[in-house]
């Protein structure tokens, strides 16, 4: 046995055992990310560097870490070594973009294969396909939430009330607005347009796909997520994000002014806050940000990702 763990050891300390151990780890137990964008602003903040747990939905087939080269076959054609349990709704999930698959994005899990969504201005409503019975809606969400349209039960931003980081608070002009634009402009989108004759009101529809998955950010007004590009298919889930490790406020001045070309990480909120009294425009402004640039949000460093969530955010 002492030969056994001595040999471990040697081999533990070698950097081929050093690299081996490294890459076992990222490819089936934890990964670090970092949250490059504000879609799960108040409950993810970007400067969030995390640890995900790679384990939560099976094993994902391994991807050598930044290049994201597959360094085995698909062999069960699922995008997993492993299967294991799907997300749930409510999960906040890691994955990667159907589109660009070597990018990964966080987001929320709102909807599961035969769900099927409506959304309008500042409202996100759900009907459960597993939940067919008035008395099983009720059971889980208070009857103030729950609507009867098109024939079925609707439960209306269900998850809000759990999850206070989710939020309607538009940079530039509203999500709602955003693929009516899409839509008017012939501009690929997932959800279709439909008019809802018991509220009198336009809204965008959205049926999810067997064994596929609806992701949303909870910067509802400021994520790029399933409503543009379509649900995701199990193959293309990660994980899970577990535990902050380090949470760095990085962005620049015009970052958080003006966002990039698409308006993407604009954050006047946040600017506002830090600048008081002084215009958010005004070198006054600028010089008060820079001056707190770099900082380490120290409250946020070793938290779970399951416990913040539950928490009143405080940015």
């Amino acid at each position: 046995m002492k030969k056994v763990l001595s040999s471990a050891y040697k081999f533990s300390s070698s950097w081929t055992g050093t690299i081996i151990i490294v890459l076992f780890l990222i490819f089936f137990v934890a990964q670090s990310f970092v949250i490059p964008s504000g879609s799960m602003k108040r409950t993810q903040l970007i400067g969030d560097f995390l640890f995900a747990k790679k384990f939560s939905y099976g094993i994902p087939t391994p991807h050598l870490p930044w290049l994201e080269v597959p360094v085995l076959p698909d062999f069960n054609n699922n995008g997993h070594l492993i299967e294991g349990p799907r997300p749930q709704r409510e999960d906040i999930v890691i994955f990667r973009k159907p589109q660009t698959p070597k990018v990964h994005f966080v987001k929320r899990c709102v909807a599961v294969g035969g769900d099927e969504l409506l959304y309008m201005d500042k409202r996100l409503l759900i009907h459960f396909h597993d939940l067919t019975t008035e008395a099983q809606i009720k059971e889980k969400y208070p009857e103030a939430k729950i609507l009867s349209l098109r024939g079925k039960l609707w439960a209306e931003n269900p998850y809000m009330s759990k999850y206070p980081g989710i939020q309607y608070a538009p940079e530039n002009f509203t999500a709602f607005e955003y693929l009516a634009m899409l839509y008017n402009n012939n501009k690929p989108m997932d959800m279709y347009p439909v008019y809802l004759d018991e509220l009198g009101a336009n809204a965008f529809y959205k049926k999810v796909e067997e064994d596929h998955y609806y992701m949303i950010g909870d910067n509802r007004d400021n994520s790029n997520d399933s409503r543009m590009w379509g649900s995701v298919a199990y193959k293309y889930i990660v994980g899970q994000p577990w535990l902050i490790y380090m949470s760095l406020e990085f962005r620049s001045y015009d970052e958080v002014f003006n966002g990039d070309t698409y308006g993407n990480g604009k954050d006047n909120a946040r600017l506002s806050r830090v600048c008081g009294d002084h215009p958010m425009e005004s070198p006054e402004c600028e010089a008060l940000w820079n001056n707190q640039r770099y900082t380490v949000r120290w409250g946020r460093i070793g938290r779970k990702i399951d416990t913040i969530q539950l928490e009143e955010p405080i940015e």
